[in-house]
C-alpha cells in the first residue's frame, strides 16, 4: 500500500496446518468467549457456525462478509487475527482490502447496465473468482 497506509489483510499467517475451526476454537478459548457469543456478534446462525466448528460443514464456500465480520468481533474481543489468517484457515484466496470507490465503481457500472448486461457481469465476475480461486 502507498502513503503510509497500513493492510492487515497481508499481515501474518496461520499456523501450519491450523483450519479454520482449529483458528476459532483457539481464538475463542483465548479471549474466554463462546460460540454462542459469537454467533450472536457476527448475526451468523448458531447452527452454521457450530457446523463449521465441529468440521460438519465445509469452510471453503463461507462468504467473504462472513469471515470479515469474524475477524472484525474477534479482534473487537483482543484477538490477535487478521483477515489473511481467517481466508487461509478456511482455504479461500485472500480478499483484497475493501476500498469504497473502487465498490462504488463497480456498483455504478453494474446498475448502468440492461438486464443482460447485468447477468453478464456476474457471469464474468464468478468465472473471475473461479480462477482466482483455482489458481492457488
Amino acid at each position: 500500500m502507498t502513503n503510509g497506509q497500513h493492510d492487515p489483510t497481508t499481515e501474518g499467517s496461520t499456523p501450519a496446518g491450523e483450519d479454520l475451526p482449529a483458528l476459532l476454537l483457539r481464538l475463542l478459548a483465548e479471549t474466554r468467549r463462546d460460540q454462542k457469543e459469537l454467533a450472536t456478534q457476527t448475526g451468523i446462525k448458531y447452527s452454521r457456525l457450530n457446523s463449521w466448528l465441529t468440521r460438519t460443514r465445509g469452510t471453503s464456500r463461507i462468504k467473504a462478509d462472513d469471515l470479515r465480520l469474524l475477524t472484525d468481533v474477534l479482534r473487537g474481543w483482543g484477538a490477535d487475527v487478521t483477515p489473511r489468517q481467517m481466508a487461509e484457515a478456511s482455504g479461500r484466496p485472500v480478499p483484497g482490502p475493501a476500498v469504497e470507490e473502487r465498490e462504488r465503481k463497480l456498483l455504478d457500472i453494474y446498475r448502468s447496465l440492461p438486464v443482460q448486461g447485468q447477468r453478464a457481469l456476474i457471469q464474468h465476475a464468478e468465472l473471475l473468482r473461479g480462477t482466482m480461486t483455482s489458481g492457488k
